[in-house]
């Protein structure tokens, strides 16, 4: 299948509108993406699964053509699960494949835990297990890797600053952060680009992040998950530490984990091949 048979559409959720492309029929396969990115991300999964699924990638709120509300209390995990439950809802599903990367498999993890019987197998990218990162951001070692948190946290010179030069730091996010370069073509950083520069995008991005230690203090004891989940992750992860992913399995009834050598925090858009096998098999084994 080609990009000539991706659909756009936009639904209504949880009080706001979200963008998202659609391809193929078939059961849901709904895609999540993270920080600085939006439905763009999962450009080599879409066609790759819309033979077997429905696959929907949407733009989380305060993404690209997804509603932006001005509140930072808007940009709150509780809000986030209730717009991906919506939005299965919408559709006309009552369960999903539920795939994550950086925040999108953040708001993954959250979704499964709240609302388990709605999530058939879980996929998530780069991003630990909601304990294990609490955990993380209490050491030295992943506290450097995290810096931008505590940067985020200023008003509006994030902003100021992303936005410069005609948003360099975007370029070097992806490309400088990548093992290979050439997983990024102009295209794609001019894609990025475009979407971080409609109205309000960056500072709804960054209130994801402005919210985040208030949720992160308020102790939460986490059970054990009974989806069956999936792991993927590049191993030259410059933001996220590969030691994040120990101990998941004390978290997960059905865990498994897959490293990507030689590959960063871009794990589908740098190695789509290696990760859409990885994807097929573990769906397949719920066939």
């Amino acid at each position: 299948m080609s990009e000539a048979s991706w659909q756009h559409d936009t639904i209504h959720t949880n009080g706001i509108n979200l963008h998202y492309v659609t391809q193929g029929e078939g059961p849901l396969l709904l895609l999540l993406h993270g920080f600085p990115e939006f439905w763009y991300s999962w450009r080599h999964q879409i066609p790759a699964f819309a033979t077997d699924y429905k696959v929907v990638a949407i733009d989380l709120r305060g993404y690209n053509d997804s509603d932006k509300p001005e509140a930072q209390s808007a940009y709150v995990m509780a809000e986030f699960v209730k717009d991906v439950k919506g939005v299965i809802d919408g559709l006309g599903y009552d369960r999903c494949i539920l795939v994550g990367h950086d925040w999108g498999g953040a708001i993954a993890w959250s979704f499964a835990y709240a609302y388990p019987e709605w999530v058939d197998r879980l996929i998530v990218l780069n991003f630990p297990h909601p304990a294990n990162f609490a955990a993380g951001l209490r050491t030295p070692q992943q506290l450097l890797k995290s810096w931008y948190i505590a940067f985020f946290q200023l008003p509006i010179l994030p902003e100021l600053l992303i936005q410069f030069d005609d948003f360099r730091l975007l370029e070097q996010a992806f490309r400088g952060m990548a093992i290979d370069q050439s997983a990024f073509t102009d295209e794609d950083i001019e894609a990025y680009k475009n979407a971080f520069a409609k109205r309000s995008v960056l500072t709804s991005a960054l209130n994801y992040y402005r919210n985040l230690f208030a949720q992160l203090s308020v102790e939460r004891s986490w059970g054990i998950l009974t989806v069956p989940t999936l792991m993927i992750w590049g191993e030259d992860d410059a933001a996220l530490g590969k030691e994040l992913t120990n101990g998941t399995e004390q978290y997960v009834q059905d865990f498994r984990i897959r490293y990507v050598p030689h590959c960063s925090h871009w794990v589908q858009q740098e190695q789509p091949q290696v990760v859409n096998q990885l994807m097929r098999e573990f769906l397949g084994e719920g066939e």
